[in-house]
């Protein structure tokens, strides 16, 4: 029995909670949009700058050329996972798949809440909240208050160490995260061979313009084999309503 015929006033106060999160979220994307859009139209009509629409044009291409599948990628790929107003959260705060998106998992687990339902949307919301508080406070501190002094004595030794390895542990970190949370075997195998076949095999052979698209690549082969490839035997629940 869903929620909806289950709890009424539970159903409408969650149908109010979408309407506004989804009002508010588009009227900041907007001006999100514009305030940074901002700064580029003042630079191009505005100064001395004297910057040709061609240098523009062309600097948008190579931009779209390397990162355009990726516009529509992500959406649809963490939309699943966060729920609609998680989404507009994410992609104002930024530093999604290394930050907010393992938190919305992590939470999400924790009170074993099954991705696409209120329950897992609410848990995302949440998480992106602490996640972004934190994030504030700790760049506050470290960045704005000490970080020009903890830079001046971390020898560089430490430095280069940090720079080549950090990133790539919070990314396998959350690989990891994912696989845990996704609890699918065969999607895990699929994604695994098709990263080693494009990185390992195609990239060096096919030379740098076709890398400027592998991980596009990796994530679109990975999901149409994953739907092609799935076990068509299990039967999924459907997420629709979900407890709160």
């Amino acid at each position: 029995m869903s929620t909806t015929t289950a709890n009424p006033q539970a159903a409408a106060a969650y149908a109010r909670y979408d309407r506004t999160t989804s009002r508010w979220g588009r009227i900041t994307m907007a001006l999100a949009l514009l305030f940074s859009y901002a700064g580029p139209v003042y630079l191009v009509f505005f100064s001395d700058l004297q910057i040709a629409n061609s240098d523009v044009l062309t600097g948008f291409l190579a931009v779209a050329a390397v990162f355009g599948i990726i516009w529509v990628i992500e959406p649809i790929t963490y939309f699943p996972v966060l729920g609609p107003a998680a989404m507009y959260q994410a992609f104002m705060i930024g530093n999604i798949a290394n930050k907010l998106l393992p938190s919305a998992i992590v939470a999400q687990a924790a009170i074993d809440a099954k991705p696409g339902t209120r329950r897992a949307e609410l848990a995302a919301v949440m998480a992106i909240c602490g996640a972004a508080t934190v994030h504030i406070f700790s760049l506050l501190l470290f960045v704005g208050i000490l970080g020009t002094w903890l830079v001046s004595i971390v020898p560089e030794s430490i430095t280069d160490v940090a720079r080549l390895y950090i990133f790539p542990a919070i990314i396998g970190a959350v690989i990891v995260q994912l696989v845990a949370y996704v609890k699918s075997p065969r999607i895990t195998v699929i994604a695994i061979v098709v990263a080693i076949v494009v990185q390992v095999l195609m990239v060096p052979n096919l030379g740098q313009t076709f890398g400027n698209f592998a991980t596009a690549i990796v994530v679109g082969a990975t999901m149409v084999l994953a739907w092609v490839l799935r076990d068509r035997k299990v039967e999924h629940d459907t997420p629709e309503g979900g407890a709160l």
